[in-house]
């Protein structure tokens, strides 16, 4: 893996914030879209009445960092159009309307001043630009209107990016989505990202094949040697829904981390801000919670390598070095047996209280005699083996008959 991607390899785990004017909604980020708001009506109920007088994005940083989060990505512009900085190219933006001031400066400093990397998603399809063929499609839209236009928004959105890139230090990732229609000239407008940010990783999503990989709402790995991140809901929405309770558990959160973190990708696990700028109770909770388990437990997840086991109903594998981290989900009673290593075991411990764990091997198959406790969450076993974790037999497919 190349230098410029060490510290995506090594976060492993990053914080996603969808946040705006539809957060005044109250009902998801695609509100405009979904129920045909006309723009008139949707400045005046909701960019005109988003105020952030609650944003305190240094206790959005703290939080991440007590979460274990490495990173943090802010959706400086969503579909919508309306823009949270400073931005010359139209007076649709957060400094012009609503808080009246630029929201994105203050949160990359205060991802900084935390220690976590600063990620700017970027919505290339504007709703609100007159030259973008519409707000109302129920797919995205296929062309544009003529030449002409499609020209004049690729000017538009290139300026939009360039006044990122040069307006708030350094920027690690960029975070494309909206990407449609083409063409959209995403390799050259890369190109002058990186002359402007040499050091950031752009997703790839908009032209050539990107520094990295990602899938939305379902983990799905990158062929290896690719980095890749799965960027996933605390609940069932992106923005701010203030009917939406269906928060996953910080059992859950763990065990999509550990599923990242086995085939070496990152998990981007997003929340939605209410309007004031504060992150709803549930959420706060869930991750703190998961943050106190991973600060004695998270030595698996930096850096984690591909793990070559396959699944088990019990647990699942992690891997990095020489070790074998075992993180079990649901009591499976004792002895259990893991059928997996192929490697000699030369020492077996819990993680978090470092107390030995007894095992034998009879034949292919390694029985652990005593397990801890799996609590809460989970319980992770650290087998340290000789030589590169190696399984058994190989999965080479996974085929289930329709």
């Amino acid at each position: 893996m190349s230098e410029r991607l060490r510290w995506f390899n090594e976060a492993r785990y990053g914080m996603f914030i969808h946040w705006g004017a539809y957060s005044v909604a109250a009902r998801g980020e695609w509100v405009l879209n979904r129920e045909r708001i006309p723009y008139d009506e949707y400045i005046r109920d909701y960019v005109e009445q988003f105020r952030a007088e609650r944003y305190d994005p240094e206790a959005w940083a703290r939080l991440a960092s007590k979460a274990g989060m490495k990173y943090m990505v802010l959706t400086t512009r969503h579909h919508d159009g309306f823009a949270l900085w400073d931005t010359q190219t139209t007076g649709f933006n957060a400094a012009a309307m609503g808080p009246k001031r630029d929201l994105v400066r203050p949160f990359a400093e205060a991802a900084r001043k935390e220690g976590l990397k600063v990620g700017f998603y970027y919505s290339v399809a504007d709703w609100s630009h007159p030259d973008y063929p519409g707000a109302y499609f129920r797919d995205w839209p296929s062309e544009w209107a003529d030449e002409e236009a499609r020209q004049r928004f690729v000017r538009f959105y290139r300026a939009q990016l360039e006044e990122l890139m040069t307006g708030y230090g350094k920027i690690d990732l960029l975070w494309y989505d909206g990407c449609t229609p083409g063409p959209l000239e995403g390799v050259s407008v890369n190109e002058r990202v990186k002359q402007l940010q040499p050091h950031i990783l752009i997703n790839h999503r908009n032209g050539g094949q990107g520094d990295f990989h990602c899938s939305e709402q379902a983990i799905k790995p990158a062929p290896a040697g690719t980095a890749w991140e799965a960027c996933m809901t605390l609940n069932d929405n992106w923005g701010y829904h203030a009917g939406d309770r269906r928060y996953k558990t910080a059992a859950e959160v763990i065990s999509m981390l550990t599923e990242t973190a086995a085939k070496a990708g990152n998990l981007l696990l997003n929340v939605g801000p209410r309007a004031d700028g504060t992150i709803p109770e549930p959420a706060v909770r869930i991750l703190t919670e998961a943050g106190e388990w991973l600060e004695k437990n998270g030595e698996f997840l930096s850096a984690s390598s591909r793990s070559p086991f396959s699944w088990n109903n019990s647990a699942r594998l992690t891997t990095k070095g020489n070790k074998v981290y075992v993180h079990l989900f649901h009591n499976p009673g004792e002895p259990f047996c893991l059928a997996e290593i192929g490697n000699k075991v030369v020492a077996a411990y819990h993680l978090e209280t470092k107390t030995p764990v007894p095992y034998e091997r009879r034949g292919e198959r390694l029985f652990l005699l005593r397990l801890p406790p799996v609590g809460s969450i989970a319980a992770t076993v650290v087998l340290e083996v000789e030589g590169e974790p190696r399984p058994v037999t190989p999965q080479t497919s996974f085929w289930i008959p329709g």
